[in-house]
Formats: structure tokens, sequence, C-alpha cells
């Protein structure tokens, strides 16, 4: 709102009107407003599911400390949500397609989050919602942002002609197509008020590509994937890309919610990934840094930045009280909120291929369960019993556990949670420096 009020008032000339049309001015208060919110509104939040009795429910799992958080608020997941909304409305310029779908997004996952909490809390039931209740509610999501990106004239990244091929007739202002007065060229305004042509043999189009490390052009293209040409091949690149996107955005919110099993885990993982992308939006929604580390230019996506700014900022705000040992948990409320944005943004950025990396740690988190399942299993099958690779999943109880026997024993003591969730962090950074670094390797 304070977006669209000032520029509303530059049109007065009144001093200062215009510092809201810079990214990095919005981003930095974005990311103040929604710590500030966090740590401050957060606080009464907190007193009033303490006062509600909204406490997690604790099963004994044999992990030293463990039994100590039984009462411990639950829900603070809201406080996230409504940090990063507030920033969002406040910074964000909310007639742009990707903040649209951002702010969409965080709310049905917030509320589909926010529904498995008050399962368990108010119902007593343990289980939550269920396993395929939440995956509909993931997919369903998937297919709107899927459609969305597939057929929104908005949603557009800068390619290279090919020989022979002809303009598509748009031109690009902000995050606004219309069409074309001249085919040769095209007039790009990015948010910090600069203007760039279109170089010759490029233009503004829908496609189905995808950044990609270790090639060449960094770039991947869906339509490869697609066994038909023409026609059918058209329907078909989209229908892979949909798919895809389903794909990304479930995976991402199941593991952040399989992550969230440690004070502050999941909170300070998720900072860290959301800065990397901020940084891979910021860049890909500016034409000069896209043409100077010769990345896909998307048209628009800084406003992400300024989201992802607002995203970073709740979650510290938050890690106030997450920090171990733990004043408030997010629960899932608050973890299928942030995997859905983390995946939503990859989504929007065209990053999803690197999140392999960049979330390699939800990503094994993730592994260790299905791993642990499908061994289990086969094991009781054939040998009667049930044996297992780790001690406990997901991966981070496994160095909590003692005296379990499994095929991996290491470490033969448990470690501090404190310990743990440091070195995780750790690991998350050095994820984060590897996912930018790889932006240079061809």
């Amino acid at each position: 709102m304070l977006y669209h009020l000032f520029d509303y008032l530059k049109d007065f000339n009144i001093p200062g009107a215009g510092l809201m049309q810079y990214l990095s001015f919005r981003a930095i208060f974005a990311s103040v407003t929604s710590l500030l919110f966090a740590v401050f509104i957060g606080k009464r939040i907190i007193r009033w599911l303490q006062k509600k009795q909204i406490g997690e429910e604790i099963r004994d799992l044999g992990l030293e400390g463990q039994m100590q958080k039984k009462g411990t608020p639950t829900m603070g997941g809201i406080i996230i949500i409504l940090a990063i909304l507030i920033a969002a409305i406040l910074f964000c310029d909310l007639t742009n397609i990707y903040t649209i779908l951002l702010i969409i997004s965080t709310l049905w996952f917030g509320m589909l989050g926010f529904a498995d909490d008050f399962i368990k809390v108010f119902r007593h039931n343990k289980e939550g919602m269920s396993e395929r209740g939440k995956l509909i509610g993931q997919i369903v999501m998937g297919l709107v942002i899927g459609i969305t990106v597939c057929f929104n004239e908005h949603i557009v990244i800068r390619e290279e002609l090919q020989a022979g091929e002809e303009s598509s007739g748009v031109v690009v202002s902000g995050s606004q197509t219309s069409p074309r007065p001249e085919s040769n060229t095209a007039r790009l305004e990015y948010p910090e008020g600069e203007k760039a042509p279109l170089k010759k043999g490029q233009d503004v189009v829908k496609s189905t590509k995808t950044t990609i490390p270790f090639v060449k052009n960094h770039e991947f293209d869906y339509k490869w994937l697609s066994p038909f040409k023409g026609k059918w091949g058209w329907y078909c690149k989209w229908g892979i890309y949909v798919l895809m996107i389903v794909l990304v955005i479930t995976a991402c919110s199941n593991g952040t919610n399989l992550t969230d099993g440690m004070d502050g885990l999941a909170t300070g993982t998720s900072a860290i990934v959301g800065v990397v992308l901020g940084i891979f939006a910021w860049l890909s929604g500016n034409v000069i840094n896209a043409d100077y580390l010769n990345i896909m230019y998307i048209p628009g996506t800084g406003e992400i930045a300024v989201f992802m700014a607002a995203f970073v900022g709740a979650l510290i705000g938050f890690l106030w009280y997450n920090a171990f040992p733990a004043q408030v948990f997010m629960g899932d409320t608050g973890s299928l909120a942030i995997g859905g944005i983390i995946g939503v943004c990859a989504i929007l950025i065209r990053k999803e291929l690197l999140l392999p990396i960049l979330c390699g740690v939800f990503l094994v988190e993730s592994l260790s369960v299905i791993i642990q399942r499908f061994y289990f299993k086969y094991t009781r099958h054939k040998y009667g019993t049930g044996r297992r690779v780790f001690k406990m999943t997901p991966l981070h109880h496994h160095f909590q556990k003692e005296g379990i026997p499994a095929l991996i024993t290491a470490p033969a003591k448990a470690l501090p949670e404190a310990k743990i969730v440091t070195r995780f962090w750790i690991i998350g950074i050095i994820l984060a420096v590897l996912t930018i670094a790889l932006l240079k390797i061809r």
C-alpha cells in the first residue's frame, strides 16, 4: 500500500516520494518491518497461545530433553505469516503477478498447515490431517501456480531468437505486457527506473525454459522431454512443465515440514535459502545484472526480491523466540507455508532445478524418511523383522538417538540439540554459497 501511495504522490513532486521506486529501499524496509513485527507483536501472540493453552503434544521417543518441551506453544507459524503479509502489503507492488501468486501461496499453505495443527491441538489427534489430505491441498496449489505460469501473459522471459524466427510482438514495461509498437525493438523498464532496449535478435516470450547448472547457456527447456512435435508437442511441453511445478512445490512443502523437528532448525535453514532466492530474483529482474552474469532475464521478478526480504526478516524475527530452548514452535502452520513459499519462488524465477543443491538439507531429511520406510518394510517382508538404516528419522533425530541398532550407528553418542542445529545451519550456508557459485560454472 505504501508503494502505491508513494507512486501516486510522486506526481505532486513531493520530496522523497520516488524512494519507493527503488527495489533496494523497499527490500530493506520490508525485511526490517517483518523482523520487528515478529519480535514485538510475536511476543503478544505467544502469550495469547499460552493463555489459550495451545501447547505441543509430545510423544516420548526417548530423545534427550524432549519431554521438557511438552506444553510449549505451537502454531507460531501465524507470527511468520502475518509478518510476511504485512510487510509485503506495505512495500510490494500489489499489481505484480509474482507478488499476487506469492501472497496467495502463503495464505493457502498457511491455512493448510493451520488445519493440520487445529486437528492435533483441539481434537487431540496426534496424526493431524491425513497425508492424503495434505497432499491434495499441495497439489491443488501447485496446479494453480502451474496453470498461471502457462497462461498468464505477464509471466515471460527474455529469449534469443533463432535464425528465421519472428518476434512474438510484446513489449514489457515493468511487469506488464502490451502489443509491440515496432517489430525489432522493445523497451524494458526495471524498478530502479532505468531503461534498456532489447538487443537485435532478442524477444520477450512465454517459455518452458529454466535454469540448470554445468551447461553452456545455463538453460534447460522442458520441451526437450516431449516425445511429440508441432501442436501436440506444444501441449505436451506445457503439461510436463505443470507436472514439474506441482512436484517441486509439493516436495518443498513436505521437506520443510519434515525438517521442523528441532528448535530453530527449519527457521534458520529456510532463512538461508530465502536469502539466496531473493538474490536470484534481484539479479533475474534487472536487465543489466542479467546481461552481466549471462543469466535468464525475467521481467518483473524484482518484486519477488522484496517479498523474499520480508520472508527472511520474518524468519529471523521468529528465530528470536524459536532458538534453543524454544519459547514457541511454528507447527505445520509455519512449516508448510515456508516450504510452499520457497517452492513457488523457485518456480517463478526459474531456479527450481537448483533446489536439490540449495535445499540440500530439506532433500536429505526427506530422503532419510523414504529410505528408512522402504528398508524397514523390505527387511520385515524378507526376514520377518524390520531393520533400520538410521537410528531414527528424519535425519536430525539420528544424531540425537542412542542405543538403537541400525546400519549407520555413527555418532556413537547423542549430540546436543543446539550443536546439531548449528551444524545443519553451517551445511546450509555452504550449500547456499555453492548454489550461487554455480552461476559461473559452465
